[in-house]
């Protein structure tokens, strides 16, 4: 965790479970990032956000809700070491997933520069609050907390929050994630702490608000349950910025990761796994599906986990569509290489494009995120076809590339016994890379004839791992607008 980026200063939002940290993240970065749901334990990995405020810029975390305090009580040297036990009477601790959410928690805590202690005004102060708050001296944290009283949904509500004074933690803040009543004050009282830490760097806030600016690459990283996603994410940054369990659905919301790699800024998505019940699924295991699309919907480049010790299945097929449908450049990421004997990629490329032959345009990476091999070269090609999505062709390269396509293969027809005459291909767009080709008013062209000019395209000028969109526009250009005949 030491090598989480600290570019801005850290603001972690702790709390029992159910106080309410996931809505007040929410609320404080302006989106719907976290999942919120009233069963315990909803959120397991920590989300990370930014939030701008008078100019200033810091990195907001919504961690997991402690639960197990019992647990955390006999162990609390836990708290205090770098990493948990590897063995022996505490393993327990690394491998249950609860148990991580809360190890993950600490971690964060550690980084913090500010703390929001979250407590429900609802209901009260409780015994978990008070020994998550011994917790927190013990910890020698005292300083950075700000107590911020959650669920003052009104000005009746706002004498209650007299009680959590018992804490000793300060004059508790009254906000309300649900309304965002008290939040602007909240921010305020952040940055003024973070102010007086001296915790902001001109340059670095000023190079922070530059990157927000320059592109920024989003990749997404999708596939079924159980097929390393989490893991490859977490070799990509060298820490284990996310949870991995073998329990399927261990992650159950994206996870946003900002990096910066060969100088360029870059998004990395972790979704939840998608299963073949698509959307017959229920619960968390829905949501999480449906954010893991719409994480997808919004990236630039989708990083396709399969298990290559495994056979490719249809469900594996259906994600390609998903990706191809959406127009989003794609990488797949052939990974548990570790667990094949004979390691003969040549073999293994055949047989996903066998499997997959709509993604031939696709690049394969083989990868072990359990022992790093090569995890990093996806980052490589992704940042080769965000360019390649990028490139323009001037119409004067088109012509000449047209002129020798039909040289070398006649345009075939759909129908009828002439051959289509082909006026004109022009680019009309990058990013996704989309062409316009313009044919006679009455002619019809074959669809493999497109696909032999993508083919062509792809020849001549990459469009690495990127789909490309041709469209047939019929008549004769005289006039400057598709669609004129002479």
């Amino acid at each position: 965790m030491n090598k989480t980026n600290k570019q801005f200063p850290l603001v972690v939002i702790f709390g029992r479970a159910n106080v309410g940290k996931s809505t007040l993240f929410n609320c404080l970065v302006e989106k719907q990032q976290a999942l919120v749901s009233k069963i315990e334990g909803t959120t397991r990995d920590s989300n990370i956000g930014r939030v701008n405020w008078q100019g200033k810029i810091f990195k907001l975390i919504d961690t997991g809700g402690i639960i197990d305090l019992k647990y955390l009580s006999k162990n609390s040297k836990l708290f205090q070491s770098a990493s948990p036990p590897a063995g022996g009477a505490d393993s327990k601790f690394n491998n249950d997933i609860e148990a991580k959410v809360q190890q993950q928690a600490r971690d964060y805590l550690k980084q913090a520069d500010l703390i929001l202690f979250l407590v429900d005004n609802k209901t009260g102060l409780l015994p978990q609050d008070k020994q998550m708050a011994l917790f927190i001296k013990k910890l020698k944290l005292k300083d950075k907390i700000i107590l911020t009283a959650n669920k003052v949904d009104n000005i009746k509500q706002l004498a209650k929050t007299a009680e959590f004074h018992k804490l000793s933690l300060g004059e508790p803040m009254p906000v309300s994630a649900a309304n965002g009543s008290g939040t602007g004050d909240l921010l305020d009282i952040i940055i003024k702490k973070l102010e007086a830490r001296k915790i902001f760097s001109i340059d670095n806030q000023s190079r922070s608000i530059a990157g927000t600016i320059n592109n920024l690459i989003s990749v997404c990283i999708i596939g079924k349950p159980n097929v390393g996603k989490s893991s490859l994410l977490n070799s990509i940054l060298g820490y284990q910025r996310v949870i991995v369990s073998p329990i399927p659905h261990t992650t159950r919301e994206p996870q946003d990761t900002n990096i910066i790699y060969q100088n360029q800024n870059i998004a990395l998505i972790d979704t939840a796994g998608i299963s073949k019940k698509g959307k017959k699924a229920k619960g968390l295991e829905k949501y999480g599906i449906s954010k893991s699309l719409s994480a997808l919907k919004k990236s630039d480049i989708a990083l396709l986990v399969l298990n290559i010790s495994k056979d490719i299945t249809h469900q594996d097929a259906k994600l390609v569509e998903e990706i191809v449908e959406r127009k989003k450049s794609l990488i797949f990421i052939a990974n548990k290489w570790d667990k094949i004997q004979e390691k003969n990629t040549k073999q293994y490329t055949n047989y996903i494009y066998a499997k997959l032959p709509f993604a031939k345009f696709a690049p394969i990476q083989f990868t072990s995120a359990l022992t790093g091999e090569k995890t990093i070269k996806a980052l490589d090609l992704a940042i080769e076809i965000y360019k390649q999505r990028q490139k323009q062709l001037s119409d004067s390269q088109l012509s000449h590339f047209l002129s020798r396509v039909v040289k070398l293969h006649k345009p075939a027809k759909a129908k009828g016994a002439k051959h289509p005459r082909i006026y004109e291909l022009k680019q009309v767009r990058t990013n996704p890379p989309k062409f316009e080709l313009r044919i006679g008013a009455k002619d019809n062209l074959h669809f493999s004839y497109l696909r032999f000019i993508e083919n062509r395209l792809r020849e001549k000028y990459g469009f690495l791992g990127t789909p490309i969109t041709i469209k047939i526009v019929k008549g004769r250009n005289i006039y400057g607008k598709y669609g004129k005949s002479k």
